[in-house]
C-alpha cells in the first residue's frame, strides 16, 4: 500500500543536483568498495558474528532477521513494514528457548551486537538466500532459500514459524500492540571462522554488515571516505538526527570543495553529487520518494 511520507529539503536538493542515477544490483557491494577498494566484501553473517564475544562457533552462520508475515488465500507475503526490531530482552529469551527446543538439530541461535540474531550451523550450507529488504511487500515463495541444502533450511523456517506462533515473546508483543514475530528470515550466510578484511575507511549505522566497521560519531572533514547507513525514513526523528550528524556536514564539505563526491543510495538506485553538481541551482527539487520510485499518501507535506 502507499506510504505517508514527509519532505526532506536537504536530501531533495542534493538529489536534484546529482548526476544521472545509476543502478546497482547489490548496494552493499558498491558501498563496501568505498571503504575497502581492493578487498572482497565479507558475508553479512560473518561480519555480525565477528562482533560476538564468544569466539569461534560452528561452521556456518546466517543472519536471522525477525519478520512479520501475512497469510493470504494461496500465498504468504512479508508485510511492507515486516522487518521487526527486537528489544534485547526479547532477543535473549528467543535465544534461550530456541537452543532448548532445537537442541541436537545441528543449529543454534546466538545474539550478536545489540539485538541482532544469528543461526549457527555445525556444517556449511550450500544455499542462496535473499536480503529480506528485497522481500518487503512481496510473496515470499519466490525468495525462499535455493540450492543443494535448501530443503533443510526451508524445513527449519517452517519449524521456526510453528515455534513462534504461541511464543511468550509474541504474547507480550501483542499485548503491547506491536506486530508479532511470524518467523526468522535466514540470509547473508558465510563461514563462521572467516576473518574480516582490513578497510581503509569507516562505516556507521544500523546495517548488519557495516556495523562491524564502527566509525566516528559524526562527520567531519578529517573523516576520509566512509559509509553512513541511515535506516530511518526521511523526515522522521531518527532521520533528522542522522541528517544533522552526517548528511548536512557532508553537504557542507562538498560545497567547500573539501569533499569530492557524495553518493546517495536507496536500494538499487544510486545518485552521485560532485563538487560541480552542487552549482546546479536551476534544478528544481522534487519529493525524494519520486526519485526513489515510491508512492505516498497526500504528498506528505
Amino acid at each position: 500500500p502507499p506510504l505517508t511520507l514527509v519532505r526532506a529539503p536537504l536530501l531533495e536538493r542534493l538529489l536534484a543536483r546529482a548526476d544521472a542515477e545509476a543502478y546497482e544490483a547489490d548496494w552493499r557491494a558498491r558501498a563496501f568498495r568505498v571503504i575497502a577498494p581492493q578487498a572482497p566484501m565479507p558475508a553479512i553473517a560473518t561480519a555480525v558474528l565477528r562482533g560476538h564475544s564468544q569466539g569461534r562457533m560452528g561452521a556456518w552462520a546466517l543472519v536471522a532477521s525477525p519478520v512479520h508475515l501475512v497469510a493470504g488465500m494461496s500465498s504468504v507475503s512479508m508485510s511492507v513494514d515486516g522487518l521487526l526490531d527486537l528489544e534485547p530482552a526479547e532477543a535473549d529469551l528467543l535465544v534461550e528457548d530456541f537452543n532448548r527446543i532445537f537442541d541436537g538439530a545441528g543449529v543454534r541461535l546466538v545474539r550478536g551486537g545489540a539485538a541482532a540474531l544469528l543461526c549457527i550451523f555445525d556444517a556449511p550450507l550450500r544455499v542462496t538466500t535473499t536480503d529480506p529488504e528485497e522481500v518487503l511487500g512481496e510473496d515470499i515463495g519466490e525468495f525462499l532459500p535455493r540450492g543443494a541444502d535448501s530443503a533443510r533450511l526451508r524445513g527449519l523456517l517452517s519449524e521456526i514459524e510453528m515455534w513462534l506462533f504461541r511464543h511468550i515473546v509474541n504474547e507480550r508483543r501483542r499485548a503491547r500492540a506491536v506486530p508479532a514475530i511470524s518467523g526468522l528470515w535466514l540470509w547473508g550466510g558465510g563461514a563462521s571462522d572467516s576473518p574480516l578484511p582490513a578497510v581503509q575507511g569507516w562505516a556507521v549505522g544500523g546495517d548488519p554488515l557495516f556495523a562491524a566497521f564502527a566509525g566516528p560519531a559524526h562527520f567531519t572533514g578529517s573523516c576520509g571516505s566512509g559509509v553512513a547507513v541511515i535506516t530511518d525514513w526521511p523526515g522522521s526523528a531518527g532521520w533528522r538526527h542522522a541528517e544533522q550528524n552526517w548528511l548536512a556536514p557532508a553537504a557542507g564539505e562538498l560545497r567547500s570543495g573539501r569533499l569530492k563526491r557524495l553518493d546517495l543510495s536507496a536500494g538499487r538506485r544510486c545518485f552521485s553529487v560532485g563538487a560541480r553538481g552542487v552549482l546546479r541551482f536551476w534544478r528544481r527539487p522534487r519529493p525524494w520518494w519520486e526519485s526513489f520510485g515510491m508512492r505516498a499518501v497526500d504528498g506528505g507535506g
